[in-house]
């Protein structure tokens, strides 16, 4: 029988730096991303979404504002990612901030400990409310994952071990705006990462050389996928509107269809999406759902076992 993929909505901004984020699970539905799917032989469950946030400023937290409603929505995203799993569906998480990550993993978790995770973002997201003072947890999320010193307890715990990851179960790719406080971590905990050079060089084999090596070690592969590591003037859908950095929309592309070709790839979380972004007809968004769709479907997951 064929698997399942099952889509999970975490419509969320409560760890962002502006609303909007809150709107793409919506916005990718109505671009047609179930059918776009389904049309490609994936057996979809769309299970919804998670109770979700639109930001707002939260003056009694600052340096990590609205704090509990970003635990909240990833204790719920991790029930769905768990009982998905379960079933050996595979996930497609659509946030939402960089924070729904954080339920994806607590979710993969409950069944076993053996998880990976890529991390294609052009941030490592490995602040902390100690390092910076702006107070936006969705460039803080993997600091959380890892359980690094000055971190919200309540988030870091999300799941069942503290902490969350190990070093070595994180690969950064595609990394480039990393700060001092960040680029310390990185090195003191030796944590793998294939910087944008290397990727915008060949996407391809990049992707491939990290399912051939890193990759292969765990049971669970996730790969997480900021829309801010695009380049916002190839494919404008970002909440970040970096202009001139980070990959074109077919590099991203060409790296994304081999990690979801990997044996072991089992959940896509989507974060930082703004659909009031790019062109107003929708089509950047439909676009960007149909190539979505492409890669998901080049997955050997669907087909029967």
């Amino acid at each position: 029988m064929p698997r399942h993929l099952a889509i999970i909505g975490a419509p969320s901004s409560a760890g962002a730096y502006a609303p909007g984020q809150e709107k793409a699970p919506a916005a990718l539905r109505a671009a047609g991303l179930p059918d776009l799917l389904a049309v490609r032989g994936i057996s979809v469950d769309d299970r919804g979404d998670v109770s979700g946030f639109r930001w707002r400023v939260d003056k009694a937290n600052p340096r990590a504002m609205n704090a509990g409603v970003v635990a909240r929505v990833a204790k719920a995203g991790a029930e769905q990612v768990a009982s998905a799993l379960a079933i050996d569906a595979g996930a497609l998480v659509l946030g939402g901030d960089c924070t729904v990550e954080l339920g994806t993993v607590a979710g993969a978790l409950r069944g076993t400990q053996s998880v990976g995770v890529v991390y294609i973002d052009l941030d490592t997201d490995l602040n902390t409310p100690e390092s910076t003072r702006d107070g936006a947890l969705d460039w803080m999320g993997v600091a959380h994952m890892l359980g690094v010193e000055g971190t919200v307890p309540e988030l870091a715990a999300l799941g069942p071990r503290v902490p969350l990851l190990r070093p070595e179960q994180v690969l950064f790719f595609a990394n480039d705006n990393v700060e001092p406080f960040e680029r310390r971590i990185i090195e003191d905990l030796g944590i793998a990462e294939v910087r944008l050079a290397e990727v915008v060089a060949d996407p391809s084999g990049a992707a491939e050389a990290v399912v051939r090596g890193w990759a292969r070690q765990f049971e669970r592969l996730l790969v997480h996928l900021d829309v801010d590591v695009l380049d916002y003037l190839d494919m404008p859908l970002a909440e970040n509107n970096r202009r001139n950095v980070g990959l074109r929309f077919d590099q991203l592309m060409a790296s994304l269809r081999p990690l979801l070709r990997a044996p072991n790839w089992t959940a896509l979380t989507v974060c930082e999406l703004n659909p009031d972004h790019g062109e107003s007809d929708g089509s950047t968004l439909r676009t960007f759902a149909e190539a979505l769709a492409d890669a998901l479907a080049s997955s050997p997951r669907w087909r029967s076992h």
